[in-house]
């Protein structure tokens, strides 16, 4: 059974989203804050789901304090559905993001998804650490390279710590170089789902991925931007 961690302050909405998410399937552990969020945290987890406005601590700063310690795939939901809140909490490492309020078969597809695409990209990892002779895929110039099949990506020497999304779009862009893709596009190979027009979620990704592979991120070398169409990877 997947276990989920629910950090949320509203004793309405966590016994709602707790019931909800039992029928589907999961064990649910609650929090009514961020002290106790991370009091329950262990590494066993299959997915936390966070409100941004928390009491004693918030969303945001959980967040940084999970992500100095875990890829445990983190979905942010909160009333606050402001592109500013958006970018905080996707920009310090949440994978995915749902505003209140929200139906619970919605919470249940964001809930599938991105458990589905960590899980994605942590089992083929296991499968090549337990394999010791199989032949990795992998691509790289004279200052970055990239193990497909290990999820691992080195710069100058220096491992990179990549989140799940993150690798993803690396791993699309720099296995078509030249290749342009919307903004849509994007959306649909990384997320799987289809795309509404937020490009804020995009651009947060695309902008962090270009903070730890790029050596000027606001001058990317590889990862390109085509104003008005999209983007496009660049080896060199």
């Amino acid at each position: 059974m997947q276990k989920i961690l629910l950090m949320e302050d509203d004793p309405s909405i966590i016994e709602m989203v707790q019931v909800h998410l039992a029928k589907d399937g999961y064990h649910v552990t609650t929090a009514q804050n961020g002290e106790e969020g991370i009091a329950a945290f262990h590494d066993s987890f299959d997915l936390i789901v966070l409100d941004i406005m928390m009491p004693k601590l918030d969303g945001i700063e959980v967040i940084k304090w999970i992500r100095e310690r875990s890829h445990i795939p983190i979905l942010v939901i909160s009333a606050k559905d402001s592109e500013v809140d958006k970018a905080l909490g996707l920009g310090f490492g949440a994978d995915d993001y749902i505003a209140k309020p929200f139906s619970l078969i919605e919470l249940s597809a964001r809930v599938k998804a991105v458990i589905r695409r960590a899980t994605q990209y942590a089992a083929p990892a296991a499968q090549a650490n337990a394999s010791p002779k199989h032949e990795s895929q992998v691509i790289a110039n004279q200052s970055l390279c990239i193990d497909l099949d290990n999820f691992s990506v080195v710069k100058n020497g220096l491992d990179i710590k990549l989140t799940s999304k993150e690798f993803e779009l690396l791993k699309l862009f720099s296995t078509n170089p030249g290749r342009v893709f919307t903004k849509a596009q994007i959306y649909g190979f990384v997320w799987q789902d289809d795309y509404y027009g937020d490009e804020n979620v995009i651009n947060v990704h695309i902008r962090r991925l270009r903070e730890k592979i790029e050596d000027q991120p606001s001058s990317p070398q590889y990862l390109k931007t085509l104003w008005g169409i999209g983007y496009k990877w660049e080896w060199h």
